[in-house]
């Protein structure tokens, strides 16, 4: 069952490179073999040249739960941010599982290696034996990947053992990406030393982009310069002039890799650090004779199927972001997403939002975070809940319950009867977090160069979709501010006029009545002035609401200005209208009995009904109403107001003089 069978982690970045994709390969062959469910949690940190974007990237490296999992397998050389690397090391370590760590020796880790400083030192020494060259220039990694380090070791021996000298501008430091290769044949063509005879690259991609720009020189290789790389990967080996490089066992390494930790699970005692053989291949790149190890048959029926595949993840690419960016809102977004979710073929898919993705609570009609957790984007890490908008499984588009982040998906654990391979990757605009997604059981994160693209496409769709959530609140807060009353929080004099006006025009046609009543409240500036303007604010919210509790059925009220306020209603009578003055009354009633306040709340009303005409407009109801109040205002005496003490004082008075007194 899937709850008793063993899960492992695989932190990898670019799995469209064939290094990592061959790799990932041999964990799937052994995993496959031996009942082993496989998570990888991908970054595609280092290809934008992009520091923000690297670090929404790399945070999905903090999602992995490692205590809840059985082994984890690193290819931390395909990581280019340090920090990150050492924080990995540091999360697997703390997690007690078995870890094996890929071309990185990290001590305690089993470690799975090859001599990169030998290799390479073959490559070099090939140069110098074989073609008997002097000038060599070297197109580095980065300066602190392992592999790289070694790489450019086994280059400075070779050329001390054959009393070259060193210089160190005929080295160009690199990060193992197709731009490297260009910008480095710039610099050395613009160099004042001799040109260069030969061009060693630390791997293969930036060698056939060293290939690319000497050609646009109008320089040949090898007749004018000799090139070479490391990895001996397909697009080197089928490249023209074949590519002089090294040929790794990648599929070999990975299936090792997932074999160590099964041996690790069953107490098999083992070595910690395996090296594998590597294996130089001399070919026309520098000279020597091509190996050709695909047929001509072979070499087309592959190349057309990457074309078909490219053409069809195109379509879909172009398609998805058409159809994506033109969602009005968040229901339609989710909906056409549906459809993209289904052209990769996938078993299973989960849409996993951070609690406060959208940077502030979510609109009213959708899940409401906790206001702790409701201000800004995270940065590092993700929210405690984690809000799943969008599902699909056993063939059935859901909406799950939101999960706590350490189960890391909703259905990782539910039993199913077959092998589960999952891919998590981040859902991020530059470095603020907005979630992850996660894909199960599908060709296409292996097979599809474009599989990157994909993604970024869905985290720049939901960056878009976010804005305008956004965008729609902060109108709706702004039609808010026009049309309510900030104290009172009932309709100010706009808010009234939008609503009323179409149920007044509807009286008009249907000849209905309408009752417009008054409402003054008696005495605010003596509590202002006795009190404070604190205290008026709260007799003026306590009156609105009194307002808003009577009434239920229909009326519409609101703060026509100062201690003035309005109800208006449909259809109504005159026994209505007392009604409702009655409650008014009994309400404040209450009020003044059930409260502390040292004031009481009192206010005078007066209504007018009628059927309205289309030469008489509300408001001239209104000023009939208001005249009718104030002759009911008129009959009443100010004094009331306060609240008093026994001794008939007003009671705050006889406070301030016991408070004399002490």
């Amino acid at each position: 069952m899937s709850s008793t069978r063993k899960k492992i982690a695989v932190f990898l970045s670019g799995l469209d490179e064939e290094y990592q994709n061959q790799i990932t390969q041999g964990i799937h062959q052994f995993a496959a073999a031996h009942g082993i469910d496989v998570l990888h949690f991908i970054a595609f940190g280092g290809i934008l040249n992009n520091g923000s974007y690297d670090t929404g990237e790399y945070n999905i490296f903090r999602l992995p739960n490692l205590k809840a999992l059985d082994g984890v397998i690193l290819l931390t050389n395909t990581i280019a941010r340090p920090e990150t690397v050492q924080e990995i090391v540091s999360q697997v370590r703390a997690s007690g599982i078995p870890a094996v760590s890929v071309d990185a020796d990290y001590g305690d880790f089993y470690s799975i290696g090859v001599d990169n400083r030998s290799a390479m030192a073959q490559i070099v020494r090939h140069f110098t034996d074989t073609h008997g060259l002097r000038r060599i220039n070297y197109i580095s990694g980065p300066d602190d990947n392992p592999d790289s380090i070694e790489r450019l070791a086994g280059y400075k021996q070779v050329l001390t053992e054959h009393n070259i000298p060193i210089e160190e501008d005929r080295i160009y430091h690199g990060s193992f990406q197709r731009r490297d290769g260009r910008t480095a044949v710039d610099v050395f063509l613009r160099s004042e030393l001799p040109m260069p005879e030969a061009i060693v690259c630390a791997n293969d991609t930036m060698a056939v982009s060293v290939i690319s720009a000497l050609n646009a020189h109008a320089l040949r290789v090898p007749e004018d310069i000799m090139v070479s790389g490391f990895d001996n990967t397909y697009n080197a080996r089928n490249y023209a002039p074949e590519i002089t490089s090294v040929a790794r066992p990648l599929i070999q390494c990975g299936t090792l890799a997932c074999e160590l930790l099964y041996n690790a699970w069953n107490g098999v005692q083992q070595e910690r650090v395996h090296k594998l053989e590597m294996q130089p291949r001399f070919s026309e790149s520098c000279g020597c004779d091509a190996h050709y190890c695909d047929t001509i048959r072979d070499f087309k029926k592959h190349n057309y199927q990457i074309q078909e595949d490219f053409s069809i993840d195109i379509s879909l690419l172009s398609r998805m972001a058409c159809s994506l960016v033109e969602c009005a809102n968040y229901d339609e977004y989710i909906e056409a997403l549906k459809e993209f979710v289904l052209e990769t073929n996938c078993e299973e898919f989960y849409l996993c939002l951070c609690e406060n993705w959208l940077g502030h609570k979510l609109p009213a009609n959708q899940a409401e975070p906790d206001a702790d957790t409701a201000d800004e984007c995270l940065v590092e890490g993700y929210t405690q809940r984690m809000l799943v908008p969008l599902s699909y499984y056993d063939g059935k588009f859901r909406c799950h319950e939101d999960f706590l982040v350490d189960e890391m998906l909703p259905a990782l654990y539910r039993q199913v009867d077959h092998l589960r391979c999952f891919y998590f990757v981040p859902l991020h605009f530059r470095e603020h977090c907005l979630g992850y997604y996660a894909i199960c059981n599908t060709a296409f994160p292996m097979r599809s160069s474009l599989f990157h693209s994909w993604s970024l496409n869905l985290s720049n769709s939901m960056e878009n979709i976010r804005r305008i959530i956004y965008l729609d609140n902060a109108v709706q807060e702004l039609d808010k501010l026009y049309s309510t009353d900030p104290l009172s929080g009932i309709a100010n004099r706009n808010g009234f006029r939008r609503q009323t006006e179409p149920i007044f025009d509807r009286c008009i046609a249907e000849q209905k009545p309408v009752m417009v009543m008054f409402i003054d409240m008696d005495g605010l500036k003596m509590i202002n002035d006795t009190y404070g303007h604190k205290s008026g604010d709260i007799a003026i919210r306590s009156l609105a609401a009194i307002l808003q509790e009577c009434c239920t059925n229909g009326e519409i009220c609101c703060r026509f200005g100062g201690d003035e306020f309005i109800i208006f209603a449909a259809g109504y009578t005159k026994r209505d209208a007392d009604r409702l003055t009655d409650n008014l009354q009994k309400k404040m009633m209450e009020f003044n009995l059930l409260t502390s306040m040292p004031f009481a709340l009192h206010a005078s009303s007066g209504y007018h009904i009628a059927v309205p005409t289309p030469d008489k407009s509300l408001f001239a109801m209104v000023t009939l109403a208001d005249t009718i109040m104030y002759t009911e205002k008129r009959k009443k005496r100010h004094s009331k107001y306060l609240k008093r003490d026994l001794s008939g004082r007003p009671e705050d008075e006889s406070k301030n003089k016991t408070n004399e007194q002490e």
